[in-house]
């Protein structure tokens, strides 16, 4: 066979096209586990956090959320309270309703508190106040976990840094999956394309 019939029977666009493919995934792969070290010292600055009973202030600046995430602090509801409830566990591991309050400090920084559990999502009355407990994420903001819970209701779950989901090393896995089957599919192709030009010839 010549190296002209060998182009031929080689489709070049194509090769290309699945060799950037599968560099392109092997990147997303490189990529995830780069994630994966950086979610691991997250978690890492967590669990201390955990450990230190040191309360610091409310953070207003969205820079600061996580390294404040799973600290001691406290919070004062000052005014537009609007109230909230979503799935969530007591201090038993039972499941049932968080209440959480969104409202404006005395200084016009938002605040939201988890006020505490119950098994019901009645609404409850809370019309301001102070709270104390541990800084947990909420969404892409924060709320404090009311330690002791607050309108009557029972003790919250703890914040637990476990919770946060990490999951980076299994999407890492599968981008390198799906770069070693995009090859191994490619291959099969090309050799019976290359078979059926053995035969033609």
């Amino acid at each position: 066979m010549s190296t002209i019939q060998a182009k031929r029977r080689i489709p070049v666009v194509a090769t290309i096209v699945v060799i950037a493919a599968v560099a392109t995934m092997i990147g997303l792969g490189v990529w995830q586990l780069q994630r994966l070290h950086w979610k691991e010292a997250l978690l890492t600055q967590y669990a201390a956090a955990l450990d230190n009973d040191t309360p610091i202030a409310w953070p207003t600046d969205a820079d600061r959320f996580e390294t404040a995430y799973f600290r001691r602090s406290s919070v004062t509801c000052a005014t537009d309270v609007k109230l909230n409830g979503i799935a969530g566990r007591n201090a038993e591991g039972e499941s049932g309703w968080v209440h959480i309050v969104s409202c404006m400090t005395p200084n016009a920084d938002p605040a939201a508190i988890q006020l505490g559990w119950s098994r019901s999502p009645e609404p409850i009355t809370f019309s301001g106040g102070s709270a104390k407990g541990r800084i947990a994420p909420y969404g892409d903001s924060l709320r404090l976990v009311a330690d002791p819970p607050l309108a009557g209701l029972e003790a919250n779950a703890a914040p637990d840094p476990r919770d946060i989901p990490n999951n980076h090393f299994a999407y890492a896995m599968q981008w390198f999956f799906f770069a070693g089957t995009a090859l191994i599919i490619y291959g099969i192709a090309l050799r019976r394309r290359v078979a059926q030009g053995h035969k033609a010839d």
